[in-house]
């Protein structure tokens, strides 16, 4: 096991970065099928066929999640995600031609690097040709490239986000894994200690203010930005599991996949953030964990996974990585 989402048999993930633009795009594929699932929390989210994956409506499979850099200009490159799928004949199944069903996400990079290089259509391409299994590249590449977080006091006090991944075995064998792209206006926090890992860069000194602070006590209030008028967040993400899950079970999992996501980052699911979930289901392995079990699996490994996205990142565009910051 690589402790990431690829310890799920059967999905490929591939980035897509261009460090010069700080930007990029990532995508997990399942070539053979995985029943697909999704939970929009945050208040300004950029989608691309989240309706389809409602339990109601037709489609019961998708082949690949795209998420993406590049605001919703960046939901252009799930179109070279669908043309990688096409040429494989894969897809769903019409009378004239097998349709790849790609839902997508975007988070806002435009104020880190260049505002004028986004994803398009090439960038999801490549992303696929070098999709693989294994361990997954973390930090500041793909979807991550261009994230920050810790955004109360402004950019130039913001700290470098990123992308992360993890996996949780339980006892039958099941498997359950994570991936995602933290780009949020909150802090990010270890659940465990409660210490702010990444945040608002303190005025003053060393160290992180935090982002509650600044908004329910008036911390640095003369400094403090109105979330509502930054739309430059969204922590998205991808869990996934070996289980045989129906259509609602996948989203009930995406549901509770977010307990992960408010647990590592503080404030979540703001009216400046697009947070969402996407979940997938491949069906290998029929198994009698309840789906507490596996929802509680899955929030362990989106918070873990958040964690590693910023504590893995780079110093880029300006906006210093946790590791290059004096404790």
């Amino acid at each position: 096991m690589d402790g990431a989402i690829t310890d799920v048999p059967g999905l490929l993930v591939g980035h897509w970065t261009d460090l010069e633009a700080v930007t990029g795009c990532t995508v997990v594929l399942s070539l053979q099928g995985a029943v697909g699932g999704v939970d929009v929390r945050g208040a300004a989210p950029g989608t691309r066929e989240t309706d389809l994956l409602r339990p109601a409506n037709l489609v019961q499979q998708v082949h690949a999640i795209l998420l993406s850099g590049g605001s919703a200009f960046g939901l252009d490159a799930a179109s070279g995600v669908m043309r990688y799928l096409e040429e494989r004949n894969i897809g769903f199944p019409t009378r004239v031609a097998r349709v790849p069903i790609v839902p997508a996400a975007i988070l806002f990079d435009l104020a880190i690097g260049s505002a004028t290089v986004r994803p398009d259509a090439a960038a999801g391409y490549q992303a696929c040709l070098v999709a693989a299994a294994g361990a997954v590249a973390e930090g500041s590449v793909g979807a991550g490239a261009g994230a920050t977080v810790g955004k109360a006091l402004g950019m130039e006090h913001a700290t470098k986000g990123g992308i992360g991944t993890a996996s949780r075995v339980l006892s039958d064998g099941v498997v359950v894994g994570a991936l995602v792209a933290v780009n949020a206006f909150g802090d990010v926090v270890d659940p465990r200690s409660g210490q702010v890992v990444a945040g608002p860069r303190h005025t003053e000194g060393r160290g992180f203010v935090r982002t509650t602070d600044i908004l329910t006590l008036g911390r640095d209030r003369a400094l403090a930005v109105s979330q509502e008028t930054i739309p430059t967040n969204t922590t998205i993400g991808v869990v996934a599991t070996n289980a045989r899950l129906s259509k609602e079970q996948v989203n009930r999992l995406a549901q509770m996949a977010h307990d992960g996501l408010s647990w590592a980052v503080r404030p979540a699911h703001t009216m400046g953030d697009g947070d969402l979930i996407f979940a997938l289901a491949t069906g290998e392995v029929a198994t009698d964990q309840s789906l507490t079990v596996l929802g509680t699996a899955a929030a362990e490994a989106v918070a873990e996974a958040i964690l590693r996205g910023v504590t893995r990142a780079r110093s880029l565009g300006g906006v210093p990585a946790v590791d290059d910051l004096e404790r």
